[in-house]
């Protein structure tokens, strides 16, 4: 069998080389707290990549190509995207949002008092802290992205792709705000990882 051919063996032979070299360059793996709290944070990127990855395609890629599509009296239309390829992307795509926050919101629990000084802005200290306040902009809009996925999104994709009953009424209505819900991630995606960076490397 070629691994190649799947979706599962890629992702098990990358996990698995990741690993190797950890545990060939620190001569073996020691699971204390500072090893799981590097493992955390860098499947909370990898989930990220994948949530803000499959983010762009819907906003850059499929939903502009669904409209030309659709005006295409002559075209095949979009039944195929929605069929096949709509219900798999959202898949990896809000539990890839879920992963995303979840990794998050443990790592930043890792460090006493710092997931409430991030959702407070640090405004619970004197001074605030820069980086707290940057990384409160980042986890809110990381959280109101998270809460548009699986409040707004998926709920009105399902009577889009028609996995629940909806009328034409109902569907135009859903399209509209999965639209707009989408978008509005679209562009606190890029604040949001921009504070990321920031509250985690250091300005610019």
């Amino acid at each position: 069998m070629n691994p190649l051919t799947t979706v599962k063996w890629p992702l098990i032979i990358g996990f698995v080389i990741a690993a190797l070299i950890l545990w060939l360059v620190n001569g073996g793996l020691s699971f204390d707290a500072g090893t799981i709290n590097s493992l955390t944070r860098w499947l909370h990127i990898v989930f990220g990549v994948f949530w803000i990855g499959l983010l762009y395609y819907f906003n850059a890629v499929q939903t502009p190509a669904m409209a030309v599509a659709a005006a295409d009296k002559g075209g095949p239309g979009g039944a195929g995207i929605n069929k096949y390829v709509a219900p798999r992307a959202l898949l990896w795509f809000r539990w890839s949002a879920l992963g995303t926050w979840l990794l998050g919101a443990y790592l930043l629990s890792q460090t006493p008092g710092r997931f409430i000084r991030a959702f407070t802005f640090g405004l619970m200290q004197s001074p605030p802290s820069h980086p707290n306040i940057i990384m409160g902009f980042g986890v809110w809009f990381g959280t109101i992205m998270l809460l548009n996925v699986w409040g707004i999104i998926w709920p009105n994709q399902k009577k889009i792709l028609g996995i629940v009953p909806a009328t034409d009424e109902q569907k135009a209505a859903a399209r509209k705000a999965a639209l707009y819900a989408s978008r509005i991630n679209f562009l606190l995606s890029i604040p949001m990882l921009m504070c990321m960076v920031v509250a985690a490397h250091g300005p610019f």
